[in-house]
């Protein structure tokens, strides 16, 4: 039953907002599998996830990740953050009404020392370079040598952004979900990023 209500009320918002959501139903499980396949689950104890909808990747985080872990989620739109905090019952959720960007301020706010993994499926294809940008300043800048950027886009065009703003970016394409997707690892060697990007895989 809950996940016939998140999918009606993921398919709603998509008729409200398409451009911001991108696939009129949630993601499959093999865009999951891949997109979280890299996460040491044992160490990692931070995680953020950008524009979680109805929380069909957060629930696959919540249930993974170590009991003392803790998930922030940032997201933007009223109807979903409504939805997340009535429907997922876990102490260690913290569900915020902000913005991508704004990470480094809600972080100080919540006295967390870093993130080791930011989770994201905000379309970068939609939004501004200068949007962009700021989401991967942010990510970056709160983000320890070990930890990584975990990034799915239906646009192969977004993969611009990563390179010009990690050090390391591997991709891999999902064909089982709809539509298809590609699913990016980005991680840095420290300090400022790259100046010029390669070509986007």
């Amino acid at each position: 039953m809950a996940k016939g209500k998140d999918e009606w009320l993921f398919a709603i918002n998509f008729v409200k907002h398409p451009t911001m959501l991108g696939s009129v139903i949630p993601s499959s499980r093999w865009l999951i599998r891949s997109l979280l396949a890299p996460v040491d689950w044992e160490r990692a104890r931070y995680f953020v996830e950008y524009g979680p909808g109805v929380g069909t990747i957060t629930r696959h985080i919540l249930k993974r990740m170590h009991p003392e872990a803790k998930l922030l989620v940032l997201e933007i739109n009223d109807d979903f953050v409504r939805h997340l905090n009535s429907a997922i019952d876990d102490p260690r959720l913290v569900v915020r009404r902000d913005s991508a960007a704004s990470l480094g301020t809600v972080l100080d706010e919540l006295d967390w020392p870093h993130i080791d993994y930011a989770v994201s499926g905000i379309p970068f294809s939609i939004m501004s370079s200068e949007d962009v940008e700021a989401v991967l300043k942010e990510t970056r800048a709160r983000l320890p040598p070990q930890g990584e950027f975990l990034v799915y886009q239906f646009s192969r065009h977004s993969a611009q952004y990563l390179h010009r703003s990690f050090d390391d970016v591997s991709r891999e394409f999902v064909l089982r979900n709809v539509p298809p997707v590609s699913c990016y690892r980005a991680r840095s060697n420290g300090g400022i990023g790259p100046s010029e990007a390669p070509a986007p895989m």
